[in-house]
């Protein structure tokens, strides 16, 4: 499978796409004035203790306050969570890393537990434990990994100063990789310690590299064929980063001078303008309704024009497995998180529902976040939960409709009319007046002059006032005021 890496920059924001075989599978954007903060470590001050939760608001500087849990700080390794109030006061100042950013109208979240990664590595330096990526299946390998980092570990002379994590870029890395990673992450530690001890809180002590940096520290893998890049100047900025961490990515790197926005090569821009629609149409004539809501994302299957050759029970599990790629996708490509719910069309056939099931597993082993497929409820929906800790396309590119309020969906104008009826009523009884003037949306007006003007009729009879009615074209079809005459 060839992979490319395109990356779009601009004074005012960076862009990334992932492509697989021509076709997008990811997307991420950093807008230069709100940068995601994900990575970043605060000396942060304790503002509010909340016991009933067992968690506390902490000032990092943001505008609204980030949340920590009790379980989220540390004291001793592998011992049972103290109570918030024993572990924090108003007022005390702690280091803190944020593991989520501020999404809607939630704060950032934040963990004591600190980590800071590299290419093949992750330091934790309030632990000593040693772990490897799941992702990372071969015993032997796993076994190999492990103790290279215990000998160079060793030969730092390092045993009792923090753990390690070995990511899934370390499968099939030397000893002198790992040694190098080690020691950039200790340099980097040292240089925050001493900056925890003199910074003031609230502030930032360290902050997670740029969008293009982090992409290639975690998004390039040895399926990657080409990183390329429209900014000289990012251009060399990579390019001194692969060669200090990275040397065996060079090769990869490209500078593109060409006219056509980088972006257009692989049609980047429509399967963008694409991933923020609600219907996904899959190739056999079926489509994918994606319904993302606060609390989960929801997502159902339908067969659409697809009838099949055969029989039903075929149309609907080629379909079905033709969806379980699409959706997979999708996640990747919209950033999808938290709880998700997928209605596959109801089979009949057990081992068809284990296929497409595998399926669904198969291709998500390919996305960068953590998946977790929990198995299929009694009412034949799948339930899975994949990692979010960035917001989502959506939520980057998009901001709810202020006529619908992100409902969707307007309220007719008959609605709208009978509404207004109601609100004239309420004035009457109310106050004296000689007559109402009524501002709306103009397809609202011309409803009550026209198909509601009897109504309109009645109403001013049992009132005794007139009505008069005018257009206002910056209201929305469900805003409308009624003046007192």
């Amino acid at each position: 499978m060839s992979e490319e890496i395109l990356i779009n920059i601009t004074p005012m924001e960076s862009r990334v796409a992932v492509v697989e075989n021509g076709v997008l599978q990811e997307v991420h954007v950093e807008r230069t004035q709100r940068r995601g903060i994900v990575g970043n470590i605060y000396k942060g001050k304790v503002v509010r203790v909340l016991p009933g939760m067992q968690a506390a608001f902490i000032d990092i500087g943001l505008e609204r306050a980030a949340f920590i849990h009790a379980s989220e700080i540390s004291t001793r390794e592998g011992s049972a969570v103290e109570s918030i109030s024993a572990l924090v006061h108003e007022g005390q100042s702690l280091v803190v890393q944020v593991t989520k950013d501020p999404i809607g109208s939630k704060g950032a979240r934040l963990t004591t537990q600190l980590s800071i990664p590299s290419r093949y590595l992750v330091y934790m330096p309030r632990t000593r434990h040693v772990g490897i990526s799941l992702k990372i299946e071969g015993e032997v390998e796993r076994e190999r990994l492990k103790q290279v980092v215990a000998d160079c570990v060793a030969a730092e002379g390092i045993e009792n100063q923090g753990g390690f994590i070995l990511r899934t870029a370390a499968e099939g890395a030397g000893a002198d990789e790992i040694l190098a990673d080690i020691r950039y992450l200790r340099r980097l530690w040292e240089q925050i310690g001493a900056q925890t001890q003199s910074a003031p809180a609230p502030s930032v002590i360290y902050e997670d590299l740029s969008l293009a940096l982090r992409t290639l520290r975690d998004l390039v893998s040895p399926r990657t064929e080409k990183i390329r890049i429209d900014s000289r100047e990012t251009f060399q900025k990579v390019g001194l980063f692969v060669g200090e961490l990275m040397p065996e990515v060079s090769d990869r790197l490209e500078h593109y001078p060409g006219e056509r926005p980088i972006f257009d090569l692989y049609g980047v821009e429509d399967e963008i303008q694409k991933a923020l629609e609600r219907k996904v149409l899959l190739k056999s004539g079926g489509y994918l309704i994606v319904d993302p809501a606060e609390a989960m994302t929801t997502i159902d299957v339908n067969t659409g024009a697809f009838v099949g050759h055969r029989n039903l029970e075929e149309t609907i599990f080629k379909t079905n497995l033709e969806a379980a790629t699409a959706i997979a996708r999708q996640l990747r490509l919209r950033n999808l998180g938290g709880i998700i719910i997928i209605d596959f069309i109801d089979m009949e056939d057990e081992e068809h529902r284990r296929q497409v099931l595998r399926t669904l597993e198969k291709i998500l082993e390919r996305d960068h976040a953590k998946t977790n497929i929990i198995g299929i409820t009694e009412l034949g929906l799948v339930q899975m939960t994949r990692k979010r800790t960035r917001e989502s396309l959506q939520q980057v590119l998009c901001e709810p409709c202020p006529s619908c309020q992100g409902r969707g969906q307007l309220k007719t104008a008959e609605t709208v009319c009978y509404e207004i009826f109601r609100e004239i009523l309420r004035e009457a009884r109310a106050y004296q007046a000689e007559g109402y003037l009524v501002l709306a949306n103009d397809k609202v007006v011309g409803r009550l002059l026209d198909e509601e003007s009897g109504n309109v009729a009645d109403l001013e009879a049992f009132i005794g006032r007139p009505i008069r009615f005018q257009v206002e074209s910056e209201y929305s079809q469900e805003q409308y005021d009624v003046v007192l005459l």
